[in-house]
């Protein structure tokens, strides 16, 4: 099925495999991840992850194969999306969240799909909306937490510069403010005065701003360990790209301190 364009939301192509299962779902921004991608899907796998959870794939577009439909299927995923419209990160998690609010869940998780995170660890997010809160932020740098192989610069870019400012434009201190492994309660996703689904979200805005929006509103949000492991040899799996890549992050992060992504 296809989803015309709307204002906030691209166009994008929607596969069901199955029907809604769980009250929480998770989805997997990709793009030409490879066997990366299959790798983490088996992890969760092994793991029964999808006892607990819809697997969304949110695909922007991948033609290396790594959205086979007989493999996803083997995998316990749920669904993909294929996002048909511009923009990058942004754009894919808009049409995910819109996609999860229309089909009724209560909460949604967000992990990248490189197999560096601790996808097993998605109980824990589940367990804490459950709780009560609203934004959960996974933490390889906290007590519980494990940070393997983290390159130099982006470990010093992470703890000296992103989370500091992250931490005082929310009025809460967070330690591990990069990575995309967390959760959103419902509750949040609709408020009025979070409105997530606009166009100005392409990169990674949306992320900047969702980590200091819940406080900001009095959201209950908290942090809870993971680990984020980067492979010991070979190219690092980012799509961050050193000067330009960083130059924008730092770019977004100032917008976001001055209210720029504010309704």
């Amino acid at each position: 099925m296809v989803y015309e364009r709307q204002v906030g939301v691209p166009r994008f192509e929607c596969m069901e495999y199955s029907p809604k299962q769980k009250q929480y779902v998770t989805l997997i921004p990709i793009i030409n991840e490879g066997e990366r991608i299959h790798f983490e899907l088996r992890r969760a796998q092994e793991n029964n992850v999808s006892s607990f959870t819809d697997i969304v794939i949110c695909d922007g577009g991948s033609t290396d194969g790594c959205t086979d439909e007989s493999i996803l299927r083997s995998l316990d995923v749920n669904a993909l999306l294929t996002k048909k419209d511009d923009g990058r990160q942004g754009a894919q998690l808009r049409m995910g969240i819109w996609w999860a609010l229309q089909r009724g869940y209560q909460g949604i998780i967000t992990i990248d799909g490189n197999n560096k995170d601790s996808i097993e660890d998605i109980p824990l997010f589940i367990e804490k909306l459950e709780e009560g809160y609203d934004f959960i932020q996974g933490s390889r740098f906290i007590k519980g937490g494990h940070a393997v192989n983290t390159p130099f610069l982006r470990y010093v870019s992470v703890r000296a510069i992103h989370a500091p400012i992250i931490s005082l434009t929310a009025r809460y201190k967070y330690t591990d403010t990069t990575n995309a492994f967390r959760a959103y309660s419902r509750r949040y996703m609709t408020d009025e005065r979070v409105k997530p689904l606009r166009d100005i979200f392409q990169t990674y805005e949306l992320l900047a701003y969702l980590s200091v929006r819940a406080n900001q509103l009095g959201f209950k949000t908290c942090e809870i360990p993971v680990t984020r492991k980067y492979p010991k040899n070979g190219k690092t799996p980012t799509k961050i790209s050193f000067l330009k890549g960083n130059s924008e992050l730092l770019k977004i992060l100032f917008c976001n301190a001055r209210g720029a992504y504010n309704p």
